[in-house]
């Protein structure tokens, strides 16, 4: 009996071992990126994006925790604009919009604090396309050793760029309908 607990531990041990190693060996970042083409011109859909306060109508995240707190400080929109959070469900984090190139592209410094610590660069860009716009969203970031291991059993680029996709689809109804900016 003690010989059988010895060679599971040690197996164990081994898998362990060899999920460590593998992970290590996995990229030091990562990017996840999404595009949606919208029926409207960059200027419009930009109002969207350039103004936290906007988000509220396109951004799937907000809508994930009933009891969410904003804030919102600095610039009323573009650079320096500031949009931070806490949640139950989502968490706390802060975004700062420190590039805001009318009406092309965004670059958004995004930091998260709970449930994990991350710190990312989220960017749209926003390409006209005849009558319409292709809006893409990435964001790239360092991968900790802890995103790697998890990274092993979990497809974050499928997770968050689901999350990304219905985002585009939200922006893409309010831009198109007339709400908002």
């Amino acid at each position: 009996m003690l010989k059988t607990i010895i060679v599971i531990a040690a197996v164990i041990a081994v898998a362990i071992a060899a999920l460590f190693i593998y992970a290590a060996t996995r990229p030091d970042s990562f990017s996840i990126q999404r595009s949606a083409t919208i029926k409207a011109g960059p200027e419009r859909i930009f109002g969207f994006i350039d103004d936290f306060r906007e988000w509220t109508k396109w951004s799937p995240y907000e809508q994930v925790d009933a009891d969410l707190k904003r804030s919102y400080s600095g610039a009323e929109h573009g650079v320096g604009a500031v949009y931070s959070w806490s949640g139950k469900k989502i968490g706390d984090g802060r975004m700062e919009i420190l590039e805001s190139d009318a009406p092309s592209r965004i670059v958004i410094k995004l930091d998260f604090m709970s449930p994990f610590e991350a710190h990312n660069i989220a960017q749209f860009t926003l390409s006209p396309k005849g009558d319409a716009t292709e809006v893409t969203w990435e964001m790239h970031g360092p991968s900790s050793f802890f995103s790697k291991v998890a990274g092993v059993f979990f497809n974050i680029d499928k997770i968050v760029g689901k999350d990304f996709e219905a985002g585009l689809n939200n922006l893409k109804a309010a831009a198109e309908q007339g709400e908002g900016k």
